[in-house]
């Protein structure tokens, strides 16, 4: 018996599967307007050093304290003096101020490719050990307005003392685009 030649099927083609569509980052400029947030004025240093130093694509903030509205500094030991969830509210402000300060030095806080690292300083005393959650007040801020570049490595450690009695100091190292 003769077989009839039979015309080969085409296997079934998938159609391709279209790439979800990476959802770009928010501006963090806009995401400050979305939360309300107003950024402080640059505080003046309060001896002789610069608020930031820009070298290639870094920018080393100096440390910062926890400024009122007026410009006045929140003060005393964390643990003692200063509950912890104070000094995280503390935390966040001078994280405004670095915001601020970092808008600054790159004209848009747009121009962020990353937070790289946070030192965290607490005024405490002996025995006290909730430095990071109160140095937290900083990082949720900058994640809660960069996104995913606001994440960072950080030190958060307790000191004796600080200048002024203020309660938290953090200064900051970025990278811009």
């Amino acid at each position: 018996m003769s077989k009839k030649p039979t015309a080969k099927k085409k296997a079934a083609t998938k159609p391709a599967k279209a790439k979800p569509a990476k959802a770009k980052p928010m501006s963090p400029e806009k995401r400050l307007k979305e939360l309300g947030i107003v950024l402080p004025q640059i505080p003046t240093p309060m001896a002789n050093y610069v608020p930031f130093v820009r070298t290639g694509k870094l920018v080393f903030l100096s440390g910062q304290g926890p400024r009122r509205a007026d410009g006045s500094l929140y003060t005393g030991k964390v643990g003692t003096e200063v509950s912890v969830q104070d000094a995280y509210e503390h935390a966040r402000l001078v994280g405004l101020g670095l915001l601020a300060t970092l808008r600054a030095a790159a004209g848009s806080l747009d121009k962020v490719k990353r937070a790289v690292k946070l030192l965290g300083m607490v005024n405490d005393g002996p025995g006290f050990t909730d430095q990071p959650k109160v140095i937290n007040g900083c990082s949720d801020l900058l994640v809660e307005v960069l996104g995913e570049r606001g994440r960072h490595a950080r030190s958060a450690v307790g000191m004796g003392g600080l200048p002024g009695n203020i309660t938290v100091e953090i200064e900051a190292i970025f990278e811009l685009i």
